[in-house]
């Protein structure tokens, strides 16, 4: 007699850490440029990132060559002195985030609107943007700054974007030898790696668009590009960089100084004259392995637990409460301060 199949039904949970990932990954922008780290279970709260130094560079100056033609002439029989290379680790701390969403049993049984799959779009939305949000806060704080008008101090900016400083900001790149961006993370669950014509990536505020467009003569906007691959919120590039844009970067909301009335942004809204200090955006302008972060991805990454409210438990005898919760172990590190730059500029009003 044949042995009947066994059939193995889907798994609720992975599916519903799957949708929740679907909905966090789009959140990112930030994400997408970074060094990803697996982070392996019962192992440490350390995650370690290691690089390996050039040719007479030390932890202290890790972006030179040192390579003297003379000191590498070979004599006639015999053996060059073998060198070793050296590595350079940089440690981070997992930190644990996590959040949660309740509902009721007559949200679930009687409402029109069906709410637990709102709830988990949200979460996953929610989610990203957090972790988004992290790796902000790491980034903007990066040490290679550079500031509209040339001036020291944040709290003296008033000036807008410039095509000269970027282009200094790609001279002190290319002298750290930071490599333009070749790949990115794909916009998926798993990791994959999209193509990407060489360039620094820039990634700054929606607000900076308008700037953007019309203070860098020459910028090509993302429908002229014929057949180039865009970037996920690209708006176009100039030179050798790319913008790409998210309305969740925010300013330093009067941090600058005080400018001509209506022609710049302060607290979101037209500047006073004279009275009103004004907003600070940063741009983040992003190399190869600037910087490194746990991936959002893999079955390890995240954990996610639903009950709904139709489901008794020994604290809800009747049923009557659902509830969602996501919870994940993340951090975010700057792995070469030389290979980044912050661009801190204001950001133009425009009068209609």
């Amino acid at each position: 007699m044949a042995q009947q199949a066994m059939t193995t039904q889907t798994q609720r949970i992975g599916a519903l850490k799957g949708e929740i990932l679907k909905h966090a990954v789009p959140k990112e922008v930030l994400g997408r440029y970074g060094v990803k780290k697996p982070m392996p279970k019962n192992s440490s709260e350390t995650i370690k990132f290691r690089r390996w130094l050039p040719k007479g560079a030390t932890t202290s100056t890790p972006n030179t060559w040192s390579v003297d033609p003379a000191t590498h002439r070979l004599s006639e029989g015999e053996t060059s002195v073998s060198d070793t290379i050296i590595a350079q680790d940089i440690n981070a701390t997992l930190v644990e985030y996590g959040f949660s969403y309740r509902w009721s049993n007559r949200v679930e049984d009687l409402y029109e609107d069906d709410v637990p799959p709102e709830i988990k779009r949200l979460a996953g939305e929610r989610m990203g943007l957090l972790l988004e949000m992290v790796r902000w806060g790491v980034l903007k704080a990066g040490t290679n700054v550079f500031r509209s008008g040339g001036v020291a101090a944040r709290g003296s900016i008033t000036a807008l974007i410039t095509a000269g400083m970027l282009r200094n900001i790609a001279r002190s790149m290319e002298s750290n030898l930071a490599d333009p961006i070749t790949g990115i993370l794909d916009a998926s669950v798993k990791i994959g790696t999209l193509p990407v014509e060489e360039a620094f990536v820039v990634v700054c505020h929606t607000d900076l668009i308008a700037d953007l467009r019309a203070q860098l003569s020459g910028f090509i906007h993302v429908s002229e590009y014929g057949t180039r691959t865009t970037l996920p919120r690209e708006i176009g590039s100039w030179e050798n960089f790319r913008f790409v844009t998210s309305p969740h970067l925010t300013p330093y909301l009067n941090a600058g100084t005080t400018g001509t009335a209506n022609t710049r942004l302060a607290n979101g809204v037209a500047n006073s004259a004279g009275s009103e200090l004004v907003d600070v955006y940063p741009m983040i302008v992003l190399g190869m392995e600037a910087f490194g972060d746990v991936a959002l991805r893999g079955t390890n990454a995240m954990k996610v637990n639903m009950i709904g409210a139709s489901t008794p438990t020994k604290d809800d005898i009747h049923g009557q409460r659902g509830i969602l919760g996501c919870q994940t172990y993340f951090t975010s590190v700057r792995l070469n301060e030389g290979h980044m730059a912050v661009y801190e500029v204001a950001a133009s009003y425009s009068v209609a």
